[in-house]
């Protein structure tokens, strides 16, 4: 499928959730989740008010406590409705997920560099790929395009992020896993261009 066979938001707002607990120790998160830190709901704030006045009628989230509790804050400063959007969880980390990179390195010596040598196809155990992850995020894409009127804002994370993006621009795998996403800043990405709020 690509991105001209389904309805894509012209233009979209798309912010990261605020830093969490778990961001904070360097743990993988997938479907797990933590709470947001002090930080955390500090990134969630400064994302609504870079909103302001942006037009936001709708905040798409995804389902997982982080991101929802960072849409609830954005949404409410805001005064716009929240819909929640399976399709924007993270890509799924599987049995890998509440751990960190170090830890699964001892369990499984060699695991970070196999993972660099496909990290595209390469597929969490009992999770996803960001291959396999792919399509769900153009579902996501074309939900949120239909969710709402006004420029719709996406609270979302890196990994989906990532791939929500290189949809958007029609980005390769390379580019689209170059992209980064700190914590607090918000993004106004069309087909043509992108930039921070």
């Amino acid at each position: 499928m690509s991105r001209h066979d389904l309805r894509m938001p012209e233009r979209l707002f798309l912010a990261r959730h605020g830093q969490t607990a778990w961001n904070h120790e360097h743990r993988l998160q997938g479907r797990l989740d933590s709470p947001l830190t002090d930080a955390g709901i500090g990134h969630a704030r400064e994302i609504a008010r870079r909103l302001e006045g942006a037009g936001v009628g709708i905040v798409c989230t995804s389902p997982l406590g982080r991101a929802r509790r960072t849409a609830e804050i954005v949404a409410e400063h805001l005064g716009a409705e929240i819909v929640v959007v399976d399709e924007l969880a993270e890509v799924d980390h599987g049995s890998f997920a509440g751990r960190t990179w170090a830890e699964l390195e001892e369990a499984y010596p060699g695991v970070r560099a196999l993972r660099s040598e496909n990290r595209y196809g390469w597929a969490f155990p009992g999770g996803e790929s960001y291959a396999s992850a792919r399509p769900r995020a153009l579902r996501a894409l074309e939900e949120c395009a239909w969710a709402g009127t006004g420029t719709p804002l996406l609270v979302t994370h890196e990994m989906i992020g990532r791939l929500l993006r290189g949809a958007m621009r029609g980005y390769g795998h390379g580019d689209t896993l170059a992209l980064r996403h700190p914590h607090g800043i918000v993004l106004e990405v069309s087909r043509a261009s992108e930039r921070v709020l």
